[in-house]
């Protein structure tokens, strides 16, 4: 398996893939707030299967995500999406980590875990096909390189997708992630601990990379008939 690639680059990176229609506009506008404030956005998600959330995925520049970040993160947003008013209905705000099974949608997120399994799809059929799965062998270029587990007889094992012609990428949850999950997780808690021990402050054990999140116990709704109450 390839070794996994600790610096991710900056704040400025690109996504490669993003989101379509309402989801689209609001992370325009989760962006900038995200960026200013040294985070990275993921993804957004909108999805009513009880009511209407808004997930907001993030990460700071190194990967990691912690249920203090998620918070931080939904301070700083919720003035922002009541002001931009993005959706013309209450909604929930979540703002997660990227958990285990990660999108991928940077490039250098294809770099850092090459060597996992990977699920994607295409906006545009591809050899008659627009779903491919397999282990992520790297990046050449702006394309990823598949070594496919679902090919068919007469097809090639190995295909190059462009990543930004992908609708969507996300890792597949394997025994040999976890681990690699758990490893950075904990070399994430050490370097923690040693920062704080240098700045003087107490020891926060609450960092890995299990997915985190914070979520209003209230919908927002920006006709002002509901508070924002923070769990």
């Amino acid at each position: 398996m390839a070794p996994a690639v600790d610096n991710l680059g900056t704040n400025c990176e690109p996504r490669l893939i993003a989101e379509q229609g309402i989801a689209a506009r609001v992370a325009a506008i989760s962006e900038p707030v995200l960026d200013g404030t040294g985070y990275r956005l993921v993804r957004v998600k909108i999805f009513g299967a009880d009511g209407c959330t808004v997930q907001i995925m993030a990460e700071r520049p190194d990967g990691t995500m912690t249920v203090e970040d998620c918070e931080a993160v939904s301070r700083a947003l919720s003035p922002v999406l009541d002001v931009a008013d993005p959706i013309d209905r209450a909604y929930r705000l979540e703002v997660s980590s990227p958990g285990m099974d990660r999108p991928l949608v940077r490039r250098s997120d294809f770099v850092r875990f090459a060597g996992h399994l990977v699920k994607l799809e295409m906006m545009i059929a591809r050899d008659g096909r627009r779903r491919f799965r397999g282990l992520l062998l790297g990046v050449e270029g702006d394309a990823a390189r598949i070594r496919r587990d679902d090919s068919s007889p007469g097809e090639s094992d190995e295909v190059l997708l462009p990543i930004d012609e992908m609708a969507d990428a996300k890792l597949v949850l394997t025994d040999a992630l976890i681990a690699e999950s758990l490893r950075r997780g904990k070399a994430a808690e050490r370097a923690a601990q040693r920062q704080q021990a240098e700045n003087g402050q107490p020891a926060n054990r609450e960092n890995s990379e299990a997915q985190h999140k914070h979520v209003q116990s209230a919908p927002v709704d920006h006709r002002g008939d509901a508070q924002n109450e923070g769990e």
